[in-house]
């Protein structure tokens, strides 16, 4: 549809407990593909939810220009339906087996209306998104979480919307499921928005929208663009503060020496006044003035102060807050070629299953290696990560860990003690350093004053994982090995640019366990391997 749009007039909402989440947002978002992006917690689902109808807005309107479609980021699904009733089209099927079994009831063709090839449309919709093996009665609970985000993908697909909303759709999908919704997404021509961490996805959109301090932005080019855009904005805000500070000192400077010249002045008057003689009355008079004439040059210099503060507070706000973490990790470090983990003929079973195949799987790691391990969801990468640590034991096989300094970073981030602050988590992993020491390493991963003395429990999802980091990375010892499975899941991309930080300082060897392919590309990996099919083998870097 050539005028598929969404427009959004003043738009506020606060929840029902007056919290602010917009106040007179006003934009308009046409044909194209777009973008939404902001750190968690700013809103984007909300927004979402709100063009959607799903929520009501507290002043201003919502117009959709179209058929809408709306993908949200939890299903409201249960266990025991139908493929064929989530895509929403059981009914139609159902009439159609009528008609085609001879009863023609008037009922039937309403239903039925012009999809009389919806069974050739769900197929191709489903072959599409790599769901052709799955039949139409097959029960939700058989399926995995990737591919249930791909069947909800299809039934918004389905009814060929104009609009078409999205709110992280490539969560829990593996590399395959990722790269067959991108191709999807490339081919849709209507009004499509949405929400996503997924760089490599967002590579593919035509216009980012920032969400930003509580206002839309819009940027032409896919995310690449918008990054350059962002560092250039920023490059020339912070010479604007540079430019500010300079004439801020010197306006102080002049000041002070005008004050000081006033000050002599005043200083020989009074001498020359009482060494001429002058009457007293007279000698007021020329004193008086000379106060005035200095009263009025402090002014203007006070004026002329306050105008170069208000002209740096101007260019302050053009700056975004510096996330990115400077970290120095040398007590990770590992001698190039040290086998930190060895594993041969490694097995286990699920129930009578095994789960590798024939007598096992190999698995060795060397400092410092920088490993990416790939593969469909439910091989087995999770259960792997689980055996090097040793909080599987295998069935068979033969390990050897050395020092035993690895950690583990589970999709949970549940390492730490909920009820305990930042510092007191910090203290447990470090006890022997001084306070001092902890509360400046703490500093570097972005808990400063206050903030080191939250309870986890009360975190974000991204602080929760850069306190994780802290104690994991500063830990007595160090780990030598760290494994970290599926981290950027449901991370912000502010939070995910920290993780990159945090894993470019660290110089041990590591085993990552994702789906995003941008990700593994800008931490380094070096090595590729991928399980599938109960075998683990070695492939080539992707092409990002």
């Amino acid at each position: 549809m050539a005028d598929a749009s969404v427009i959004c007039s003043n738009l506020s909402f606060a929840w029902p407990d007056d919290t602010p989440v917009f106040e007179d947002l006003s934009f308009t978002v046409g044909p194209g593909r777009h973008g939404l992006v902001a750190p968690n917690g700013t809103g984007k689902s909300t927004l979402l939810k709100l063009i959607a109808g799903e929520l009501r807005p507290t002043r201003g309107s919502v117009t959709v220009t179209g058929t809408l479609g709306h993908l949200p980021q939890s299903l409201p699904l249960t266990a025991d339906l139908t493929v064929s009733e989530v895509l929403g089209v059981a009914p139609v099927i159902r009439a159609l087996d009528a008609v085609e079994s001879g009863d023609v009831s008037e009922e039937h063709f309403t239903v039925i209306g012009d999809d009389w090839d919806i069974e050739e449309r769900t197929r191709a919709q489903l072959d599409r998104l790599g769901l052709a093996h799955i039949s139409l009665d097959r029960a939700l609970g058989t399926l995995s979480g990737g591919q249930v985000v791909s069947l909800g993908l299809a039934a918004q697909l389905l009814k060929r919307p104009d609009v078409l909303l999205l709110d992280e759709p490539t969560n829990n999908l593996d590399l395959d499921a990722r790269h067959k919704l991108y191709d999807v997404l490339t081919d849709f021509h209507g009004c499509l928005l949405l929400v996503s961490h997924d760089r490599a996805l967002l590579d593919r959109m035509e216009r980012i929208t920032e969400l930003e301090r509580g206002e839309l932005r819009v940027y032409g080019g896919n995310f690449t663009a918008y990054e350059e855009a962002v560092k250039a904005e920023q490059e020339v805000a912070e010479k604007n503060v540079r430019n500010a500070e300079q004439e801020l000192r010197r306006e102080k400077r002049e000041m002070q020496q005008a004050r000081e010249r006033a000050e002599r002045r005043a200083s020989n008057a009074a001498r020359n006044l009482k060494n001429a003689g002058l009457p007293r009355i007279f000698a007021g008079t020329m004193k008086r003035g000379a106060q005035e004439s200095a009263g009025r040059a402090g002014q203007m210099h006070a004026a002329r102060v306050g105008e170069a503060k208000s002209r740096l507070d101007e260019a302050g706000r053009a700056l975004r807050d510096e996330q990115r973490l400077s970290l120095d990790l040398p007590d990770t470090s590992v001698p190039a070629g040290r086998t930190v983990f060895l594993g041969e003929h490694l097995q286990v079973r699920h129930g009578e299953r095994a789960l590798f195949a024939g007598d096992g799987i190999d698995l060795s790691i060397r400092g410092p290696e920088r490993i990416a391990l790939t593969g469909p969801n439910g091989v087995g990468k999770s259960t792997l990560l689980r055996l090097v640590t040793g909080d599987l034991e295998a069935e068979s096989g033969q390990i050897r860990r050395a020092d035993g300094r690895i950690a583990h970073l589970s999709q949970r981030l549940d390492l730490l003690d909920l009820d305990r602050t930042v510092a007191e988590n910090f203290t447990a992993y470090a006890p022997h350093r001084t306070e001092a020491e902890r509360m400046n390493l703490l500093a570097r991963f972005l808990f400063r004053g206050a903030r080191a003395h939250l309870p986890v429990g009360v975190l974000s999802g991204g602080e929760r994982l850069r306190a994780t980091l802290a104690c994991v990375l500063c830990a007595e010892p160090a780990p030598q090995l760290l494994l970290l499975d599926e981290p950027t899941n449901n991370l912000d991309l502010v939070s995910a640019g920290q993780l990159e930080s945090a894993l470019g300082s660290y110089q041990g060897a590591f085993v990552v366990v994702s789906h995003d392919e941008r990700f593994l590309t800008e931490i380094g990996v070096n090595r590729w391997l991928r399980l599938q099919d109960g075998k683990l083998t070695e492939t080539a870097a992707p092409a990002v």
